[in-house]
């Protein structure tokens, strides 16, 4: 079985048992695809040839923007297939090369949404050294920073997780490969990955995390201090929902990769997964970019 697994790839069973909702899942997901990918060019199209968002808070809207559709692109179209034609064959090496690509992005997200966290808490808590803080020469190594991050990130936990021999059964109990439901059938004793997953990526995420909440606590904090007025209501109300974001997006993730083998989601574990990978990129244009007037402006001059 072994050998036959390594030949002949996984199977993705995550939608075997809804034969009653294969449509409307397939309608939900396209749409879900369709709006990120559409919603992310908007962005980057905007970002590029209107001279006013040429900011680093744009300019790192635009690589979120960027990340956020090839993340999209990683996941969704193999499950339409799936759903839709019932293609639910992977082969080993195209898991792997989608491992490492899923993970190389989550990372690189992870940490650019928390580059965007201070980015934002030097413009409001310094906004006279803002743009000697934040110039382009500290922009570009920030962005490539996150990348390389990512890179790392994907490299480390792909070659530990396919070090692994899958010899009990090719049946992946999800819609695509992931670290933990290629875990649960591996014939070897998964410790040493488990413990790589928890180390490696719990001190990336509670890291990027601590940043994040950080930063907006100074934020909040510099806010209360301004005299009342309609802008701080705004201003909370735009931290909240970044905020929202956030925690979903690193709850479910922390959830899932924390403890890899965990039986509290084994059979369901990829309803969790929905999150952090749909969820947040369908999210991240509306929370960050459609709900800024600068970003509307840009649109309604770009129309006409």
């Amino acid at each position: 079985m072994g050998n036959y697994t390594k030949e002949a790839g996984f199977i993705l069973n995550a939608f075997s048992d809804n034969g009653r909702f294969h449509v409307l899942f397939f309608l939900v997901f396209l749409i879900i695809y369709l709006v990120t990918v559409v919603g992310n060019i908007l962005i980057l199209l905007l970002s590029k040839v209107d001279c006013n968002l040429h900011t680093p808070m744009y300019f790192f809207l635009s690589n979120l923007s960027f990340m956020d559709m090839c993340y999209t692109n990683t996941t969704i179209p193999k499950m339409l297939l799936i759903i839709l034609l019932k293609h639910s064959a992977i082969s080993l090496p195209a898991c792997a090369t989608q491992l490492y690509c899923f993970l190389s992005l989550a990372a690189s997200e992870s940490s650019l949404l928390a580059l965007m966290a201070y980015d934002r808490y030097v413009a409001i808590c310094n906004p006279l050294r803002y743009t000697s803080i934040m110039n382009k020469e500290v922009c570009l190594q920030m962005a490539a920073g996150t990348w390389i991050i990512g890179c790392i990130y994907g490299a480390i936990h792909t070659s530990n997780t396919f070090r692994l021999h899958f010899c009990g059964s090719k049946i992946l109990n999800h819609y695509f490969c992931d670290i933990p439901p290629l875990l649960n059938i591996s014939c070897n004793d998964t410790f040493f990955v488990e413990m790589t997953v928890f180390v490696v990526g719990g001190f990336l995420m509670l890291g990027c995390f601590v940043l994040i909440l950080g930063s907006y606590v100074h934020i909040l904090i510099s806010v209360l201090k301004i005299p009342k007025t309609s802008g701080r209501g705004k201003t909370f109300s735009i931290c909240a929902s970044h905020l929202v974001v956030v925690l979903l997006y690193y709850g479910s993730g922390s959830t899932m990769y924390l403890r890899p083998k965990s039986k509290l989601v084994a059979d369901k574990q990829w309803l969790l997964s929905i999150f952090y990978a749909n969820i947040t990129p369908l999210l991240n244009p509306i929370i960050y970019s459609l709900r800024n007037k600068d970003i509307k402006r840009a649109f309604l001059k770009w129309i006409k």
